[in-house]
């Protein structure tokens, strides 16, 4: 116990066993590589200074996941690092005057120190921080391996430009055609970039997702739908009075009978070319530049068009002709970055006719309607039905028209059948300065140069100033400025840096050996603990960081580093932790510290009278102000209340409702469990290795039985990660223990096992505790060292079943009998219930049938 008292002293207790469990290298994994393995990871976390509570979740669900598996008689490893690199620390660098190195390190160590206090399982031997260059020097490597192998090269591309922040944004950094961070309206550009070459597995990415059986169905439905292989057609129509045609890709080539027009994306080479003699053209290009790429953001944009008046003749008959639009809601990045229009069947493209006065003309039929009568108004028609008013495809089905019109286009010579994925190469280009430098050298004669393996990793130069807009690498005296590894000449270092999912799409890997100095990882190491076991983090990762992921182990085992198909053979994505949000009077969002509440519905600003409205419940916020200080709870209450209120108020995967009173629980649960445990000492518990006694009281084997049904149930519970019925479980042994009182030595044996069993079941919840109640009881190993305990099936399984008893089909009794009884035992039983001889009403039974240990049904 805590220093001979009986009150539980969790901030001592809580330091005591973490500096234990350092002491011990008790999270550190054995290197004996004949051992079963078993690999925990979190996603690692950004640090941006300060932990949150989601934070907390994520790394309590994982932990327990760890402490579990360890207790299990795995070889765990259970490591943590940063994902360090990034624009947060480059503004930060701006506003501050603070270089990102230092303002990034410096936020590490707190957050360090932070993660600490919750007495996780982690091996910090293995600590990595993706913006030191011990550790993007590999990446370097493999970004080298990769052009050397075809997987990475440069080209230009239309980007989003930020020109406040001066650097490409992401799609989903856009947000209503502005930066996400600086608001400003965002432009799009043309600039040489870096690519990987992530569509060459394709098919290989979308087919292996039904082989991710562990993973969220959710998640496999985002990343089908993300690749979306599509087949279609490529379709020609000629430009009208020039030798050359237009290419567009389409899906449904069964209605190109239905076409009134072809758009272009604004950035399509036939636009530009007609721009350049057209300025109310070029207007509109920019016009579109500034929408942004994001699908979301196009999606609900007024659909815009111009017309340019170029012509198209049609495929299939070519005294048919089409106007050719550019329009605001076609992407360059998407097939040939042109469609052509189908306004009855889809409804982006009627929008379009309608706002322009072009032809709307039905080609697929549904079932039952009318051709003659059949007409599109407001909405298109999506559906499945029959072909007309096409031609020599009227009255096929969809698929047969869609094989017979692409074969008629083959053999036309204005189109074929082909495969096309809504997945892009990942462009992995960034213009800022803290992110892992590319490893290549421009070179006049040479051109793109990969640096040579000797001389990596290519470093970030300390001494650059925010100054001035845009990237310091790029105007920086000397830096940039080099030799060509092949000729010698004058040459210059590329200043773009690596999108930050680069660092996260191999970081997993190099935990299996992350104290490599020549390489990123040893052969052996990955080959013995990849793939990670259980992944766990948001589904806002579902796709991006996944997705990368999954294509850097095949493109790594490309290249020889490793003999993997998937990184992560589990995934489990936790729900949001949630928090009342309160507002002032004047509409100003306040703190949950700033809140007095008075009841249920009401609330006032604290130490005053003002009225606080109370609103939804929503994710936690800084910018809603509904965040709860991980810290303030560890030093109210302790790190293994907030662990076990995390576990016990909601099922992992949906969301957390914060709540003071669900906390204030879990610390009197804690509370009541360490009292349980004193009381059971000074009942005068026998040693632990006593043998089992001949023989246990009635109460004692109610005790026994209980204690191992909660284990078995708990076990299974962890398994699947029901935490929260695992902890209802412990709950429930807990209430047992407290109600049995041992009056002889064998009851004094059911109840050290009893507690034991309670302990031991906390440990991957609340392990600081866990530790010192199990010390208490005379153990002189770790809880954390300590091999799962093992239910006896025979306490499992109860001596007594309940029966149902029906009567013509109705429930009308439950009786007891032993398990497995006769059924002429259990017809007795069930006939001799006074409810069922009220139901039967003195009849004779007809037909009795006996389902053992189940039910029993009477015919009367």
């Amino acid at each position: 116990m805590s220093e001979g008292t009986g009150r539980y002293n969790f901030l001592e207790v809580e330091e005591k066993w973490r500096k234990v469990w350092e002491t011990d290298k008790s999270f550190e994994p054995s290197a004996d590589r004949s051992l079963p393995k078993y690999y925990v990871l979190e996603m690692f976390p950004y640090p941006s200074g300060r932990i949150h509570m989601g934070h907390v979740r994520n790394y309590t669900l994982g932990d327990v996941v760890a402490r579990y598996r360890r207790a299990r008689g795995f070889n765990v490893l259970h490591p943590m690092g940063w994902d360090s690199f990034g624009l947060p620390a480059e503004n930060a660098a701006i506003e501050n005057k603070v270089h990102p190195a230092k303002w990034t390190r410096e936020n590490i160590a707190a957050m360090k120190a932070q993660l600490m206090t919750l007495g996780l399982s982690l091996d910090w031997s293995r600590e990595i921080s993706t913006c030191e260059p011990d550790y993007y020097k590999h990446e370097q490597k493999m970004f080298t391996d990769f052009m050397r192998a075809g997987l990475a090269y440069r080209k230009e591309s239309w980007v989003n430009w930020d020109p406040v922040e001066n650097t490409v944004l992401a799609n989903e950094q856009v947000i209503d055609g502005r930066g996400w961070r600086s608001g400003a309206l965002v432009e799009k550009r043309k600039l040489s970039q870096w690519f990987l070459k992530i569509t060459a597995f394709a098919d290989e990415l979308l087919e292996a997702i039904e082989s991710l059986e562990r993973w969220p169905d959710k998640v496999r439905t985002m990343q089908t739908n993300w690749i979306n292989r599509s087949e279609g057609a490529h379709v020609d129509f000629s430009l009208v009075g020039r030798d050359d045609s237009l290419r567009v890709f389409t899906t449904r080539p069964d209605t190109l009978y239905g076409a009134s027009f072809c758009a272009l994306a604004a950035n399509h080479p036939l636009i530009a070319e007609q721009a350049e003699n057209n300025p109310d053209l070029a207007e509109f290009v920019s016009e579109c530049n500034r929408l942004g790429t994001s699908e979301e953001v196009i999606e609900k944009a007024e659909k815009k068009g111009f017309d340019t008046g170029l012509k198209v003749a049609h495929p299939l008959d070519p005294s048919w002709e089409l106007p050719v639009y550019a329009a605001n809601f076609v992407l360059m990045e998407y097939g040939t970055g042109a469609v052509f229009g189908c306004p009855a069947h889809d409804q982006r493209d009627l929008e379009f006719a309608r706002k322009y006065g072009l032809p709307v003309t039905p080609v697929v039929l549904p079932k039952g309607e009318d051709p003659q009568a059949f007409d599109i108004v407001n909405e298109a028609y999506v559906g499945d039905g029959t072909i007309f008013n096409s031609g020599f495809l009227d009255g096929l089905g969809v698929d047969e028209a869609k094989s017979k019109v692409i074969a008629r286009l083959g053999e036309l010579g204005t189109g074929e059948g082909t495969v096309t994925y809504r997945l892009r190469d990942w462009g992995v280009s960034r213009q800022r300065y803290w992110g892992c430098p590319v490893p290549v050298i421009h070179c006049a004669d040479c051109g793109a140069v990969p640096v040579p393996d000797a001389d990596l990793p290519v470093a970030l130069p300390d001494d650059v100033d925010f100054d001035q807009p845009g990237n310091p690498l790029d105007r920086h005296p000397t830096w940039k400025h080099t030799t060509c590894p092949n000729c010698g000449k004058d040459a210059v270092r590329e200043t773009d840096t690596f999108d930050t999912f680069f660092e996260s799409s191999w970081y997993f890997a190099r935990f299996c050996d992350a104290n490599n100095p020549d390489e990123a990882f040893s052969r052996d190491a990955v080959d013995y603990w990849l793939p990670v076991d259980q992944y766990v983090g948001g589904i806002e990762h579902a796709v991006l960081h996944l997705l990368y992921s999954r294509f850097f182990v095949r493109a790594l085992s490309q290249c020889g580093y490793m003999n993997l198909d998937e990184p992560f053979d589990g995934l489990f994505t936790q729900g949001m932790v949630c928090h009342e949000t309160y507002r002032s009077e004047d509409g100003k969002w306040l703190s949950p510290v700033d809140i007095d509440r008075r009841g249920a519905d009401s609330a006032f600003l604290l130490g005053t009278d003002k009225p606080v409205k109370i609103g939804r419940s929503e994710k936690m916020s800084k910018s809603r102000k509904n965040v709860v200080d991980p810290e303030n709870i560890v030093q109210t209450y302790g790190a293994d209340t907030a662990r076990l209120f995390m576990l016990s108020d909601s099922p992992p995967d949906r969301d957390l409702e914060w709540t003071e009173s669900g906390v204030e629980g879990a610390w009197r649960f804690l509370n009541k469990v360490w009292r349980q445990v004193q009381d059971a000492i000074g009942a005068g518990l026998p040693d632990r290795n006593t043998p089992l006694p001949a023989s246990f009281s009635g109460p004692a084997d109610a005790l026994r039985r209980a204690a191992h049904k909660a284990l078995d149930g708990a076990t299974g519970d962890l398994e699947r990660f029901h935490f929260n019925r695992a902890v209802a479980r412990i709950r429930e042994l807990s209430n047992a223990i407290g109600e049995f009182s041992p009056s002889d030595d064998s009851d004094r044996w059911a109840y050290r096992e009893a507690v034991e069993h309670l302990v031991q079941l906390l440990g991957p919840m609340t392990p600081h505790l866990a530790e010192e109640l199990w010390r208490a009881l005379s153990n002189d190993t770790l809880v954390a060292r300590s091999t799962w305990p093992v239910a006896d099936p025979g306490l499992v399984v109860d001596d007594m079943v309940t029966l149902a008893v029906q009567v013509n089909g109705k429930m009308r009794a439950k009786v007891e009998v032993e398990r497995d009884a006769s059924e002429e035992n259990a017809r007795s039983a069930a006939l001799s219930h006074e409810n069922v001889q009220r139901a039967m009403e003195g009849k004779e039974p007809r037909k009795i049938i006996v389902v053992p240990n189940r039910i029993v049904n009477i015919v009367v």
